[in-house]
């Protein structure tokens, strides 16, 4: 089974601010996208669920930075399942042009009830479907060191 989703982006204008180069929350769109994608290769159709009365909500966003895009690049989104809950799923996300890392972003989302608003557990196929890819990283974002307070 495939374990990680590739897609290709080329920038466009209506992306780019006023150097040329890519707004920094269209890098989210971009990750976004490529979760999307990648839930789409593992079997898990996202609409379907909001029929179900869920959704998927952000519920934390971690991005660095690297080196910026610009119009009529090509990149590629590449994206893996870190970590499956009972209630939240995680993803690693690259954003590349050829061989350079231009972002990339570990984004936690969490299954919530349309109708309350309130999280809910995640249906277990979507559990089972990412549990087969979930990815074994160094982890892009290594854990803040300890306070000394």
């Amino acid at each position: 089974m495939k374990k990680t989703n590739e897609l290709t982006i080329r920038v466009y204008y209506e992306d780019t601010d006023c150097g040329n180069v890519v707004y920094y929350a269209n890098y989210l769109r971009y990750m976004e996208r490529g979760r999307t994608e990648l839930l789409r290769d593992l079997g898990v159709e996202l609409s379907a669920y909001h029929d179900r009365g869920l959704a998927f909500a952000v519920a934390e966003a971690n991005v660095k930075y690297k080196r910026s895009a610009r119009y009529n690049d090509v990149l590629t989104v590449t994206t893996s399942v870190k970590e499956v809950t009972p209630a939240t799923m995680t993803f690693n996300t690259e954003v590349s042009r050829g061989e350079t890392l231009l972002a990339c972003g570990e984004i936690k989302t969490a299954c919530v009830n349309l109708a309350s608003g309130r999280p809910a557990r995640l249906p277990t196929e979507i559990v089972e479907a990412l549990k087969t890819a979930v990815v074994n990283t160094s982890n892009t974002f290594p854990p803040a060191p300890a306070s000394s307070l």
